[in-house]
């Protein structure tokens, strides 16, 4: 199993041996691999200056075949963006949605999605959302709700809110492919902490969004649009990066063209800071031998410390405890130093790697005491 004392020497710069950060679901520690990369891209842009695109570039490549591994794919087909919702909205534009007006997603997406199709509902399209709990039955119940008026189902792999893993999507992606309609799933709270690969799943026809910022501890500016192969979709929110490649001929007249694979979702200018960090830190990972393998072994043994249970495969990366007052046990934590955040009435607590058991140990006797003391 991962040594996570070892491996915390690599985080010195984040202080993961002075606190207790159980923030490992919404913002894990970088590497200090990272800060080195974020200066190197300074670095290399004063050197190069404009020619430090094809620096750029090259990072997004590899940040392409990082993500990639994690979903046992190929780089053809991630495209990077700057956030979710980047990528969320470009699919989104390029759906038929005046023939098939209908969307179905879940009541318990995270807020880039939620959100956006809220705000879509006030337009006119009609969305349907299909209670997330019990997650066991949630793609069985998604499936039967798609018609041929759907355009797209959008559901999440774990949930946000409490960490429950939704199984069996293959009979969400079944039942689109029946009726000609897309599967988006939101893979990023499963990312490289539950091994998500597109094969064994049966998604390869499946679009996934999901990024860095969480479990692979790449920070912002990292977040990704998986396509299936052969994808033809014609974004209605497109930018001029579609025909970077192409720049020294004149605009075609007629349609809008757009780029080979990744180019098909791009958007334009953006600062690769972030990419040079993510790539650092796919190294690092690989020469740590962090596979998501591994993770999801140290992640089920830190949530058993945790929560004082035996280990739990129905759910994440993260526990979820119910709380009437978890804002303010929530502040109580902090102030002894173990990071932790909440939603409403659940506090949330999320290990990582480079946290010890006897953090973690130190962090289940602390919030036992407060519950005691708060119940």
């Amino acid at each position: 199993m991962i040594n996570p004392q070892e491996l915390a020497k690599h985080y010195r710069r984040f202080r993961v041996t002075e606190r207790i950060l159980l923030t490992g679901h919404s913002h894990q520690a970088w590497p200090d691999v990272a800060f080195e990369a974020q200066q190197q891209a300074w670095l290399d842009t004063a050197e190069h200056v404009d020619d430090v695109w094809d620096l750029a570039f090259q990072k997004a490549k590899e940040v392409r075949r990082g993500f990639a591994r994690l979903l046992d794919d190929t780089p053809e087909r991630i495209a990077l963006a700057q956030n979710t919702h980047e990528v969320v909205v470009r699919f989104l534009s390029a759906l038929p949605l005046r023939n098939r007006p209908q969307l179905v997603t879940t009541d318990g997406e995270f807020h880039t999605i939620r959100r956006q199709l809220d705000r879509l509902a006030e337009e006119g399209i009609e969305v349907i959302k299909v209670p997330a709990m019990p997650a066991a039955t949630l793609a069985e119940r998604l499936a039967i709700t798609i018609d041929d008026r759907t355009a797209a189902v959008l559901v999440s792999a774990v949930l946000y809110s409490n960490a429950y893993i939704v199984p069996n999507l293959r009979a969400v992606q079944e039942a689109c492919e029946r009726v000609g309609a897309d599967l988006v799933v939101d893979a990023y709270h499963a990312l490289n902490v539950v091994p998500f690969s597109l094969s064994e799943h049966g998604l390869q026809r499946a679009y996934v969004v999901g990024g860095g910022y969480k479990y692979c501890q790449l920070g912002p500016g990292n977040a990704f649009l998986r396509f299936p192969e052969h994808c033809d979709l014609r974004p209605v929110v497109t930018g001029w990066f579609s025909e970077f490649a192409d720049l020294s001929r004149a605009p075609r007249s007629g349609s809008v063209a757009y780029g080979p694979g990744p180019a098909r979702f791009a958007g334009a200018t953006y600062d690769f800071t972030s990419h040079y960090r993510a790539a650092a830190v796919f190294k690092f990972f690989e020469e740590q031998k962090l596979t998501s393998q591994r993770l999801r072994e140290l992640s089920q043994h830190q949530l058993e410390i945790l929560s004082g249970q035996t280990r739990n495969d129905a759910i994440g990366g993260f526990l979820a405890v119910p709380a009437t007052r978890a804002a303010k046990i929530q502040k109580a934590l902090r102030k002894q130093n173990i990071w932790t955040d909440y939603r409403g009435d659940t506090l949330r607590l999320g290990p990582a790697p480079y946290v010890s058991d006897e953090q973690l140990s130190e962090a289940a006797e602390t919030l036992d005491a407060l519950l005691k003391r708060n119940p």
